[in-house]
């Protein structure tokens, strides 16, 4: 015990820990600033917003600041101007690495068409699924009289027949003739308010009826709104048991101000009607 404690305090034992110190630090200094080198930490460029350049465009302002990009999506927006960037990933002015990877989503230069399928003889919600599917969408809701009901009798492109296997650019819509039964049908009226636009144009047609004027207030001022907005407002309105015709029209009212919804026990604004009414569309 005696010789240990000799050990601990005799000059070998403290040169020989200063030297296992020393290595000691540096190889954790080292390790720092090699992993500081290897990542360039605190060398971090903000991503460039490269909407609306072109191909040609996005690759001179992501060269000029050491990033790179590759065009991993293309689509086709009407609006939007052709060969442009839409969209990016990541988002402008997220802090990257050099030589970070920037993904495009380009506007098409030309919309894509698409074969128009069959749906003659099935039912709407067949034909729905199928027109869907191929990335068109349902239009208006033309019921006619014949025996058998929400059966499709004739599809429609433009108010004129449209035969399976014609071309039709991606996104159209196709208007569908369908029968109404022997006797007048009806149907309830949806519930649409708090919805968005797109969530009760789905519920209205699952409701054999046609989406009418859908008007937004000046709360919304761009395209962000109108994804964001929902119904305040519809027409007819919803009463429980109150039905109309199939085919019937419904007008929707969008607002981004919660202060429009109604309260709970407060269904019934007034306001000026503006439209013509026009209960169904009958050949």
């Amino acid at each position: 015990m005696n010789d240990f404690l000799k050990f601990l305090v005799s000059r070998i034992f403290w040169k020989h820990l200063t030297i296992i110190a020393g290595i000691a630090i540096f190889i954790t200094l080292s390790v720092f600033i090699g992993l500081k080198i290897y990542t360039k930490h605190g060398k971090a460029y903000a991503v460039p917003d490269l909407r609306g350049l072109t191909v040609e465009e996005a690759e001179m302002v992501t060269r000029a600041r050491r990033l790179r990009f590759k065009v991993s999506d293309s689509v086709f927006i009407s609006h939007e101007s052709r060969g442009t960037v839409i969209d990016q990933n990541p988002a402008p002015n997220f802090r990257v690495k050099e030589n970070r990877t920037i993904f495009l989503t380009i506007n098409a230069m030309n919309p894509e068409r698409v074969p128009m399928p069959d749906v003659t003889g099935v039912s709407l919600r067949q034909a729905r699924a199928i027109i869907e599917t191929r990335g068109l969408e349902v239009g208006k809701l033309i019921y006619v009289p014949d025996i058998a009901m929400n059966n499709v009798l004739r599809q429609q492109y433009e108010d004129d027949d449209i035969k399976p296997g014609e071309m039709v650019t991606r996104g159209e819509r196709i208007d569908l003739v369908l029968g109404e039964g022997l006797s007048t049908r009806t149907t309830y009226v949806p519930d649409l308010l708090y919805l968005t636009l797109e969530e009760a144009r789905n519920r209205i047609l699952e409701s054999s009826l046609n989406l009418g004027a859908t008007l937004y207030d000046k709360t919304v001022e761009n395209e962000e709104d109108s994804l964001n907005a929902f119904i305040w407002r519809q027409r007819p309105e919803y009463e429980e048991d109150i039905q109309i015709r199939l085919g019937s029209i419904i007008d929707l009212w969008l607002s981004v101000d919660s202060t429009l919804l109604p309260a709970p026990d407060t269904l019934d604004i007034h306001m000026p009607d503006i439209f013509d009414d026009e209960d169904i569309i009958i050949r």
